[in-house]
């Protein structure tokens, strides 16, 4: 995978604009005593959830030819309803493959943004089969939720809404599932090649391994995300939570 720039995530932000939401950085005092913590509201976000931003973009960056063949996702709801919107929005089909234990209300809403639904017997690694299948045949382009470059420059268009809500921003916790969405917010931060953004940091956070869901490729992307990092000991003054 080829290294994050910062024009990319410029250039995802600029494609996305009238369609994926600008959301509000809301102060919670309550959260932490001592410290000032914001939440980035993604949950007010066009389908519920940040997934529309990666998928939106990377929908818009397929060849007339990708195209052309309509494109496919597994999901258990989040991506499969940016999926759908995104593909909607660009004329497109769609299909997506989801665990047939996904919940009602998140297969329903993604039938009601255009895709067609595929419900798979079974847990994700199941459905995530499925569509690899269904690519084989159809050659429609599959979006992956994470593990893709588009895809994690979509999702790193939160940090540049945060850099303008909090410029003074000291550090960002996100969580990790896959790494799409740490991975698109971590080049925002100091480096030899981004001297000039603001001295912050992003910190993952994650559940025990016993309550993480299943995978489809737990070991094709792990090497690529930034390392985990643990909260400073030292209280910080400011920092967002995603």
């Amino acid at each position: 995978m080829q290294p994050l720039t910062l024009d990319k995530i410029y250039h995802a932000a600029f494609t996305m604009k009238g369609v994926v939401r600008t959301t509000d950085l809301i102060h919670a005092p309550d959260l932490l005593e001592g410290s000032e913590i914001y939440l980035k509201t993604e949950n007010l976000q066009v389908t519920g959830s940040f997934k529309v931003r990666g998928a939106y973009y990377k929908i818009s960056q397929l060849s007339p030819e990708e195209r052309s063949h309509g494109v496919l996702a597994c999901s258990a709801g989040n991506h499969a309803q940016g999926v759908a919107l995104a593909a909607t929005r660009a004329g497109l089909t769609s299909t997506i493959c989801i665990p047939d234990g996904a919940p009602i209300s998140k297969v329903e809403a993604t039938k009601r943004y255009g895709a067609r639904v595929e419900l798979v017997k079974g847990v994700y690694d199941d459905a995530y089969a499925r569509a690899c299948e269904l690519q084989k045949e159809t050659g429609a382009a599959l979006i992956h939720p994470f593990d893709d470059p588009a895809v994690i420059a979509g999702q790193g268009t939160i940090g540049l809404e945060i850099l303008d809500q909090l410029p003074d921003v000291d550090a960002v916790i996100v969580p990790i599932g896959g790494g799409g969405l740490i991975s698109g917010i971590e080049p925002l931060w100091p480096s030899p090649s981004n001297p000039l953004i603001h001295p912050s940091r992003s910190m993952g956070c994650r559940p025990p391994a016993h309550l993480r869901c299943s995978t489809p490729s737990s070991t094709t992307s792990a090497s690529r995300f930034p390392p985990l990092r643990r909260w400073p000991t030292a209280s910080r003054s400011r920092c967002r939570a995603n």
